[in-house]
Formats: C-alpha cells, sequence, structure tokens
C-alpha cells in the first residue's frame, strides 16, 4: 500500500497556478499569432496603412526633390552608370535583373526617374485616401525597389529596407477593393496579422538583442545614452538639452531601451493584450523620444505606424470608453468583424507565400545572431541570396554600435588661389559652432544623410570627391544639394574636403557663447581638388601639386614657391625657364621675394637672356618692399655701374637700409664704403637712406 506520509515534492506536479500561467501564455500566444481569439483588427490596419501611405508621401516628396540631383543624368551618381556596368548578353542582362529588380532596366532617363518618383507619389496618396490599398502598396513597393537596388551609394541605412518590407508585408494585410473602407467584408487573416507582428517583433527585439550580444561596449557599460545625442544623424537641441543631463537619467533612458526593445517584444507575445499595450506604449515613448532628439528620418514615425498592429479594436474602445469617450469607443466596438472563409486556393497560396517569407527572415534572424556571436560576416546559403534581392526580407541591427565621436567632412572652395576659403552650407548638418539641426523628422534628407554614412567608412569614400567635382563644374544638380552657393560672383576653382571633430560645449559655454560646438580640424580628407590649365578637374595629391594649384590660381606665394622649386630641382626636374615663368607671374602681383628671385634670372641669364636693366629694375621693385636681399643687390649695381650709373652715395644709402635688417653682407659693404666716402658723403647717404626708409615704411602701411 502506498504510504501517506509521502508527498510529492513540489517539482513533481505542476501546481494549479503554474497550470493556468502556462495556458495564458498559450493562449496569449496564440492571440499574438491572431488564433483563436474573438478580437478583430479593422481600425488598427485602416490607421497602419494611412500611417505607412504618409511615410511612403515623404519618400517620394523627397525623391521628387533631390532624385534628379542624385541620380538623374546629370546628377551625382547617375543610374546609368550602373546599368552601363551591367553585361550585355541577354542571358546575364536577364540573371542580372533579378539580382537588381528595377524599372529602370527599361530606361534611366530623367524622364524614367520623374515618372517613377510621381507614380511612387501617387500611389502614397490613393493608400492614405484608402483607394485600392493592395494595388497602391504594390506600386509602392515597385517604385522604391527600383531606385533601392541600382541607385548603390544612397542604399547604405536600413531606413528603405525597412520600408519595403513594411509595404510587402502590407499588402495581404490591407483591404482588398477600390474603396474598401474598413474593409469589414476582407478583414485580415491570422496569418498577415501575424507577420506583420513579426516584422514588428523582429524590429524591436532583434535591434535590443544585438545591442547586448555583439554591440558597442558602451551598451554594456551603461554609458551609451551618454554617447548617442552627440553622434546622432542631426541631433536637435532637445538632443543637446539630453546629452547635459546627468549620468543616471542617462541609465535611465539605457532601462527605456532595453525595456521597449526587449521586455516590451516578449510581453506582447506570451501576456495577452496587456502585455501587447504595455509594449505599445513603451515602443511609442521611445521612439518619440528618439525622434525629437536625434532626426533619424522616417524611421521612428514608421516605428510607431506599424506598432499599431499590437492594437485590436476591443483594445481601441476600451481606451476610449476609459477616456470616456463613448461615441468613440461605440464606433470601434461597431466595427467587429471576423474573417470570412475564402478560396481554398487562395487560403493555401497566402500561406504559401507568407510562410517562405517568414523562413527566410527566421533564416536571417539566426544567421545574423550566430554572425554576432561568432564576429563574422553575415552570409546566407547561395540558394537563398537571389531572394534577398529585393531587401524585403531584412535583419535589424539598428544602433548596435556608436561612432567614436562626432567626425563631419565639410567643402571648402577658393576662387582666390586659396588665399580665401568659403564653405559650402549644409541644409540640416550642424557646420558652424553655433548651429544645431532642426527638427526635421520624418523628413530624410537623404544627401547629407548619405555624407554622413560614407564620412564615416574605414576608408575615404570617393563620393566626396564626385560631389567636389561637380562643385567645381558648377553643376546645378551639385549645387542644388547646398543651402547656398558661396561663390555667385566668381567660380571657385580649388575645393578643398576637410574632416573635423565636433563634440557638444556645456551649458555654461553654450550660455555665454551660444556655441553648441567644440569644432577642431582633424586633416584633409581627400587631397584637394582644383581645375587644370585646361579646365579639367585634377587632383593635386602631392605637396608640390598643391602648390602648383595654388600658384595656377593665382596665389602669388605659391607661384614663387614652385618659381624656387624648378629652380633649384627641388621635388621637380630643374628647369630655369619654367622658374623664371612662375616668378613673373608673381612678381606681377608684386611679390617682392619673386620680383628678387626674377632679377637674379635676368642678372644670371638663367632661363632668360641676360639683361642687367631688367634685373635693375625688379631688384628696385623688390627693394621698395623693404626686401633685403634685393637692397643690396641694387646697392652692389649701383657701386659697379651695371646698368645703373655709378652712385657710391646711392649705393651706401641701400646697404645702409638693409643692415637694418641685419644683413652681414650689407653690414659689411656700408662699413667699407663709408671708409672710402668720408663722413661728408656718408652723412648725405644716411639721409637717403633715412627718406627711403620712410617711404618703405609708408609704402607697407597704406592700405
Amino acid at each position: 500500500m502506498p504510504n501517506p506520509s509521502i508527498r510529492p515534492t513540489p517539482s513533481a506536479a505542476v501546481t494549479p497556478d503554474a497550470h493556468l500561467f502556462l495556458k495564458r501564455a498559450q493562449n496569449s500566444v496564440r492571440d499574438f499569432c491572431g488564433l483563436g481569439s474573438e478580437a478583430t483588427y479593422l481600425w488598427p490596419r485602416w490607421l497602419i496603412l494611412r500611417s505607412v501611405g504618409l511615410i511612403f508621401i515623404l519618400i517620394f516628396s523627397g525623391l521628387l526633390h533631390e532624385g534628379q540631383a542624385l541620380c538623374g543624368p546629370g546628377g551625382l551618381v547617375p543610374l546609368d552608370g550602373f546599368f552601363a556596368a551591367q553585361p550585355q548578353a541577354l542571358a546575364e542582362r536577364f540573371t542580372a535583373f533579378f539580382q537588381a529588380p528595377s524599372l529602370f532596366w527599361l530606361s534611366s532617363s530623367a524622364t524614367a526617374i520623374t515618372l517613377v518618383t510621381l507614380t511612387g507619389l501617387i500611389a502614397a496618396l490613393a493608400l492614405v485616401a484608402n483607394l485600392w490599398p493592395r494595388a497602391a502598396l504594390l506600386t509602392c513597393w515597385v517604385c522604391l525597389l527600383s531606385f533601392v537596388t541600382t541607385w548603390r551609394v544612397y542604399s547604405g541605412t536600413q531606413l528603405d529596407q525597412f520600408m519595403l518590407e513594411a509595404a510587402l508585408i502590407c499588402l495581404p494585410f490591407a483591404p482588398a477593393g477600390y474603396r474598401p473602407g474598413l474593409g469589414a467584408s476582407s478583414p485580415p487573416r491570422p496569418i498577415a496579422l501575424f507577420m506583420l507582428r513579426w516584422l514588428v517583433f523582429r524590429v524591436m527585439f532583434e535591434a535590443g538583442l544585438m545591442k547586448l550580444i555583439a554591440g558597442d561596449e558602451r551598451w554594456l557599460d551603461f554609458t551609451a545614452m551618454d554617447a548617442l545625442y552627440e553622434t546622432a544623424p542631426f541631433p536637435t537641441f532637445l538632443g543637446f538639452l539630453d546629452h547635459q543631463m546627468p549620468h543616471a537619467y542617462h541609465v535611465a533612458e539605457w532601462m527605456l531601451t532595453f525595456v521597449a526593445e526587449l521586455v516590451g517584444p516578449v510581453l506582447a507575445v506570451i501576456a495577452g493584450r496587456r502585455g501587447r499595450g504595455f509594449a505599445l506604449i513603451a515602443w511609442i515613448i521611445l521612439q518619440v523620444g528618439i525622434q525629437l532628439t536625434c532626426n533619424f528620418g522616417w524611421l521612428n514615425a514608421g516605428a510607431i505606424g506599424l506598432g499599431l498592429v499590437l492594437l485590436d479594436d476591443q483594445m481601441l474602445a476600451t481606451a476610449a470608453r476609459r477616456c470616456r469617450l463613448d461615441k468613440l469607443a461605440a464606433l470601434f466596438r461597431s466595427a467587429a468583424c471576423l474573417p470570412r472563409p475564402s478560396a481554398l486556393w487562395s487560403r493555401y497560396a497566402l500561406r504559401g507565400a507568407l510562410g517562405a517569407h517568414f523562413a527566410l527572415t527566421l533564416l536571417i534572424f539566426i544567421q545574423t545572431l550566430r554572425g554576432a556571436l561568432n564576429n563574422t560576416p553575415v552570409e546566407l546559403p547561395a540558394c537563398l541570396q537571389a531572394l534577398t534581392a529585393s531587401r524585403s526580407a531584412n535583419a535589424y541591427t539598428l544602433y548596435a554600435h556608436f561612432l567614436p565621436y562626432r567626425f563631419a567632412v565639410e567643402f571648402e572652395g577658393s576662387n582666390d588661389g586659396g588665399e580665401t576659403w568659403r564653405p559650402y552650407a549644409y541644409r540640416y548638418q550642424p557646420q558652424r559652432p553655433d548651429q544645431i539641426s532642426p527638427f526635421i523628422a520624418p523628413w530624410y534628407p537623404r544627401f547629407e544623410a548619405t555624407l554622413q554614412v560614407q564620412a564615416n567608412t574605414a576608408e575615404p569614400s570617393p563620393f566626396f570627391a564626385t560631389v567636389a567635382a561637380h562643385l567645381l563644374a558648377r553643376s546645378p544638380a551639385g549645387l542644388s544639394l547646398f543651402a547656398t552657393d558661396p561663390f555667385h560672383e566668381k567660380s571657385a576653382t580649388m575645393i578643398r574636403i576637410r574632416g573635423y571633430r565636433l563634440s557638444f560645449v556645456d551649458l555654461a559655454t553654450h550660455r555665454a557663447t551660444g556655441h553648441y560646438w567644440r569644432k577642431n580640424v582633424e586633416g584633409d580628407y581627400l587631397p584637394l581638388m582644383y581645375q587644370d590649365e585646361h579646365h579639367a578637374i585634377a587632383i593635386a595629391s602631392t605637396e608640390t601639386d598643391i602648390i602648383r594649384a595654388h600658384a595656377l590660381h593665382g596665389n602669388r606665394n605659391a607661384q614663387n614657391k614652385l618659381g624656387a622649386l624648378y629652380a633649384y630641382g627641388e621635388g621637380v626636374a630643374q628647369d630655369h625657364a619654367e622658374a623664371t615663368r612662375w616668378f613673373r607671374r608673381a612678381a606681377d602681383q608684386d611679390h617682392p621675394l619673386a620680383q628678387y628671385f626674377l632679377g637674379l634670372s635676368y642678372a644670371e641669364g638663367k632661363g632668360v637672356k641676360q639683361d642687367f636693366a631688367a634685373a635693375a629694375d625688379l631688384y628696385r621693385r623688390s627693394a621698395v618692399q623693404g626686401y633685403a636681399p634685393a637692397q643690396i643687390n641694387l646697392g652692389v649695381m649701383y657701386a659697379r655701374g651695371e646698368t645703373l650709373p655709378v652712385d657710391e652715395t646711392e649705393a651706401l644709402a641701400w646697404f645702409l637700409l638693409a643692415a637694418q635688417s641685419g644683413q652681414p653682407d650689407a653690414v659689411k659693404f656700408s662699413a667699407a664704403l663709408e671708409r672710402r666716402l668720408g663722413p661728408v658723403r656718408s652723412t648725405v647717404a644716411r639721409r637717403r637712406s633715412e627718406t627711403l626708409a620712410a617711404e618703405i615704411a609708408n609704402r607697407t602701411t597704406r592700405p
């Protein structure tokens, strides 16, 4: 007989409370998947599709504004350059099309770009107006995909991928028909609801998970939010203020991030409506905060819009009733409608397509996680890589890593040989110490965002050279992307591309100076670019090239320096004729050293025919500007009577003037000549020297 004193241990039996918890969790998971619940989703779906449509309006409006300048025939990176690099054989081009599906295979002209953009914009407007929602979503997806797969450098962020996947998943989620209203006749199928929730779950959970297992170490030492706002794409005034908050406040922000990205999505799956409500509230708070401080384009607004899929009509009705909005609550309740049976082939086709997409996204999720754990690049099997060409099945590792500091690249032009430099002003990026980005999100300035991405690649990006070339050529496309043209009166002939480190100042400094940033030069990001003698664009890759570029465009100091390099064969082959050419160009601009060196060339017959008269004239022009070696040589010519009449008094006057500069030869020559001339003539020479000194002083101080 069993011993009644023996009782099963707690671990040997499932308590009623645990059984109830597991049962509720199981029901919650089924509810998250859209199964086994009386919940309906007509109003959440209506709100989600309107938000997706508004984001696509922003996307195509931006392309209408910047598209031609970015990828048009005269743009920075023309689409036709992509297609020119593709194979010409029909079979190979067919394969290439599936690797980069795009309408622009038909034509990449300016007209085609405008047509695709306008088509996408009209479709987005139709989606907002609830006209043909499925056709509108498909059109938006095709039009955006046509750009993303072919415009290369502009597809460096996950914003486009996020909206492409959202549009594709929303297709079966949307109601059928021309003007479906709430779509009561075609409520969302459970699998369509689940796939949209799966997308939102991945955007939340994957981003949080990557931060912890493979992200920046600052996520692990609680300092991530101390660095976020300074390195954000377009930090706002609120971002500046947030940066000033104490570390404890930033730790609280850190906690909110992981509550929204890890705790929230898990609760949304296992905790039913309360869990989904909690997840959505935390998600909205996080996304609104990021948008107000960091300007991440439409990412945050889109994440909020898609996050509404965590709601159902009954949750909306309950929220309205608690806010004492009884009419609104009744409106939400009246919308309740369960899915109706559909044709068998339709159900299986939908399940097959969405099941394949789920499997692909799950595989990408696992591969991304495995790559993060092993610190290796993510690679899909070759047989599946073609399926990702649509950019509609993605990994979301948003902001897992931070930049070490804010690094910005600036274009500066000169039209006077480098004497003065003027920056090309960005519209939204902070450039001046007293400048902060405006509140622009969910608008996405693609050109400036691309510059930020490219500026922080491992190697200097050639994209900056492309932009500089357009600025030198005064390309309307290049100039239109900047706030102003600083050279409207005379074109820039030189562009330097410089890197800067920017860091926020403290509040006390801001109050005292009005500055937001400390801006320090990091050096040249790329070599100087300039127009050569034939007005072609050239790159100054060596120090001699830089001197030549400055000299070519009228910088008299550079012209003199280049002449000296040729005269002495330093860095170039010795060439006295070339030296005198550059000395003459600088001498014509009254450069005293160039006048002196050109005088030497005439006196010695190097590079030109010997001509003492020309030498004397050049020495005099240099001497009256206070250049002591020219004063000595002029004195020697007076003393020897070389072309000039012998005039030892005048010679002594110039020697005495040069001696005031501490020239040893001048001191020696003047002492010897004074002994020869005696006190009377020496006194005359001294008075003459004083007169010359006064004239030179007056000349140098004259404006």
